[in-house]
Formats: C-alpha cells, sequence, structure tokens
C-alpha cells in the first residue's frame, strides 16, 4: 500500500506541476537575431523570462511535493493509530437500520491491570448507552445498567450489564433483542485511559448547578458553574456514586436513582471531550490526542478508518441530544434492586429503531 501511494503521488506531482508551470520554454541561444540597432536586447529578455519560467515550475514542484508527501504521511500515520485499536469480534451481532445506531460501552475499570481500582478486579461495563446519528441528528439514550432483560446466553433474567460478561456480542444481541433497537457500530470506551485524553485536550468544561464533592470518587468542585476539570478530576466526576451538592451551605445527597444520575454525568463526560476534539486545529494536539485514544478503545471487527473518522467527525460538529428512558425501580424476590421500564418507554425506544 505504502509503494502504491507513493506512485500515485509522483503521477499527481508530474501532472500538477506540468499543468501549472506550463511546457518548457525554449532554450535561449545566440543564435537568436538582434534588434534593428544589432544589439541583443530581446534575446536577453528572452533568457530572463525563460529562467523565471524554471525558477517558477521548480517552486511549484516543491510546494507540491511537500504538499503531498505530508497528506502520504499523515494518511499513513493514521493508519498505524487506527491498527492500535483492539477489534472485538461482534459482525455476526450487527445489523442495520435507517440511520446509524452506535453501542458505546462506557468501561468504568481499565484493562490494564496496572490502572484498575483496588479491590475491583476485570473490565466492568457500567454505562450502556446507545448514540444514533441520522439526518445530520445525534440522540443518545442511555440503557442503565440495573435494567432487568432477557440474556440471550443462557435464557434467564438478570441485569443488563450481566449480559456483557459473556462478551460484547452478547451484550449487544441483548440490547437487539430486549429493546427491539439495531445496532450498527459498536465502541467500547475505557475511561480511565480517556482521563488521560482529557489532559492531552487541556481540560474539559463541565456545568455545575452548583458546587459539589463525592469522599469516594475524590470529586471536588468548590464553584458553580462553568468548571475546567483535568483528567484525574473528570475521572472523579464520571465514577461518582455519592454526588453531593452544597446548596446554601447545606450538604444536600443528589435525589433519584444513584446509578441513573451516574450515567447522566457519564453523557456529559463523552459529549464534553468529543466537542472538544472536534474544536481543535492544532495537528500536533490531535495526533497526540489520537495517540491517547487509541489505547482506551475497543472497536468492531467491521468499522473501517474512514467510518471511525466519520464518527470522529460527526461527534465534534454534532451536539448530541440526551433521551431518558422512563424506568421503574423494583426489587426482585431474590432481594436484588433493579429496573423494568416504564410508561412512555416505547416511545421512547421508537426514535432509535
Amino acid at each position: 500500500m505504502t509503494y502504491l501511494l507513493v506512485a500515485l503521488a509522483g503521477l499527481v506531482l508530474g501532472v500538477t506541476a506540468e499543468r501549472i508551470a506550463g511546457p518548457p520554454a525554449p532554450p535561449a541561444l545566440d543564435g537568436y537575431p538582434a534588434d534593428r540597432d544589432g544589439s541583443r536586447g530581446a534575446a536577453t529578455r528572452r533568457r530572463r523570462r525563460s529562467g523565471r519560467r524554471r525558477g517558477l515550475r521548480w517552486v511549484v514542484i516543491g510546494v507540491v511535493t511537500v504538499v503531498l508527501l505530508a497528506g502520504v504521511g499523515g494518511y499513513l500515520w493514521a493508519r498505524s493509530v487506527f491498527n492500535r485499536i483492539e477489534r472485538v469480534d461482534v459482525s455476526a451481532e450487527l445489523t442495520s437500520g435507517s440511520g446509524t445506531n452506535y453501542l458505546l460501552v462506557g468501561a468504568d475499570n481499565s484493562r490494564s491491570p496496572d490502572s484498575q481500582r483496588e479491590g475491583v478486579e476485570g473490565v466492568r461495563s457500567d454505562t450502556i448507552m446507545v448514540l444514533r446519528i441520522a439526518d445530520g441528528r445525534a440522540t443518545m439514550l442511555s440503557l442503565n445498567r440495573d435494567l432487568w432483560v432477557t440474556n440471550p446466553a443462557t435464557g434467564s433474567k438478570g441485569r443488563l450489564n450481566a449480559t456483557y460478561n459473556q462478551g460484547p456480542a452478547n451484550l449487544v444481541r441483548a440490547v437487539t433483542q430486549n429493546f427491539a433497537i439495531p445496532i450498527e457500530r459498536y465502541i467500547e470506551i475505557d475511561f480511565v485511559s480517556f482521563a488521560g485524553l482529557v489532559d492531552a485536550f487541556g481540560g474539559i468544561v463541565i456545568d455545575f448547578p452548583n458546587p459539589a464533592f463525592d469522599l469516594a470518587s475524590g470529586l471536588h468542585v468548590e464553584q458553580a458553574g462553568p468548571v475546567q476539570l483535568n483528567g484525574e478530576q473528570a475521572l472523579a466526576f464520571v465514577r461518582s456514586r455519592h454526588y453531593t451538592e452544597v446548596i446554601n451551605g447545606q450538604n444536600v445527597p443528589e435525589g433519584g436513582l444513584p446509578d441513573v444520575n451516574r450515567t447522566g454525568r457519564q453523557q456529559a463526560f463523552l459529549k464534553a471531550i468529543m466537542s472538544k476534539a472536534g474544536d481543535k486545529r492544532n495537528p500536533f494536539v490531535l495526533i497526540h490526542a489520537a495517540s491517547k485514544m487509541a489505547s482506551g478503545l475497543r472497536i468492531d471487527d467491521q468499522m473501517t478508518m474512514f467510518q471511525a473518522a466519520r464518527f470522529a467527525w460527526d461527534m465534534g460538529r454534532l451536539d448530541p441530544a440526551r433521551v431518558l428512558l422512563p424506568v421503574v425501580p423494583r426489587t426482585t424476590s431474590g432481594g436484588a434492586a433493579v429496573l423494568d421500564v416504564g410508561p412512555g418507554a416505547e416511545d421512547v425506544l421508537a426514535q432509535f429503531r
């Protein structure tokens, strides 16, 4: 492939230079006729014009060469980064529908043993989202990990995130069978690695209605409004399960369902980091960020580099609308706290079918 690109660059270079510079001028020789006064002024001027044309031709060739080599080099670099992304075999479960549905799985524990939380082993699919891009719009739906579903691998009931224990393909199948949502692309995100991506971008901005903290995750935000978080703070924000706001000097624990609220924070994190990526124009920053991103991703085995680039482009320019799935908490006969889809869920799910 490299040789093909170089050959193509050479061909384009030659044609472009010939088009711009034009055919070579005839050489300026002493045989040119003299002016009426017997001087050689006209011949001298022709020699000067010929020299200028030759100089222009070499400038054009140099500029075109640099541009083409930069393009070829950029492509080869992008290909090397893309090839570092781990693939997962889920192709048998991928289906197409109107628009493109991405299943985004957020892992709250790193795949690297050196980066895992103390006392927590293995990758956990703590966040499961469906991102739909259709007709120039992006919509994001969270499927809470505690949703009570049928596990396709076992046929028994259990939490949605437990279907990941049999592999990503089983998780895709569970989403498709339980919610009738076609999944065309699969992307797994390691939040620990993405914390490094936050630092590569110089931080992300999250809007806090009130000062907030979580002693368990290490989150500590002293002011309300837009706050810039570094990678460590962003990870504490994503992991927060005991989110507490400071309102009028009083510590007010977050109401509602903790895991549903945490999913909303993870959505905000993804939106912020993708928006930051779309705003960046410095190629050196993007190169550094892309290298960081590659180590924190797993994608389906059918995704091409063009499709991955298109996803990144869409996330940079689109602002995904967040859609909430109505859920109802209950306790199973075995004492497990789970969630069932609630009234109005079908209308929400229909937007992704």
